[in-house]
């Protein structure tokens, strides 16, 4: 288990408020805009992170997380395994306090460098999930 339950809560009531959500586009079908949207429901600030750089949810999005030109504080990642751990790096170069991987989404280097360079990490957990079991 890549994420006990300290941790999951450390990252979603201390680590702040900013969360880029990297796979988000204006795709209502897809997880990460459903997910984006509880996000913001319980005062997440979310920045879309998408090739397309799509503005979702009223937030104006960016096509890498490089190019948001401000903190962020969580990066949550909604791309397949194989590339999670790429976004892993590029979000702890940016500075993230955490990095959270969703359901189905594991790769267990990319734990152990995140967590090594000093950010919070869950893995294979859904955020929209977790949130509401806070209160």
């Amino acid at each position: 288990m890549y994420g006990d339950e300290a941790t999951i809560r450390r990252i979603l009531t201390e680590l702040g408020d900013t969360w880029a959500v990297v796979g988000l586009s204006s795709n209502q079908n897809r997880p990460a805009y459903r997910v984006a949207r509880v996000l913001q429901q319980f005062g997440k600030r979310i920045v879309p992170v998408h090739p397309k750089a799509e503005t979702v949810h009223g937030e104006q999005g960016y096509a890498s997380l490089a190019d948001i030109p401000f903190d962020v504080d969580v990066v949550d990642v909604f791309v397949n395994s194989d590339l999670a751990g790429g976004v892993a790096d590029e979000a702890v170069a940016k500075g993230a306090r955490a990095v959270w991987f969703q359901l189905g989404v594991v790769d267990e280097a990319a734990y152990e460098r995140t967590r090594a360079a000093g950010a919070e990490m869950v893995m294979d957990r859904c955020p929209a999930i977790e949130i509401p079991r806070l209160n």
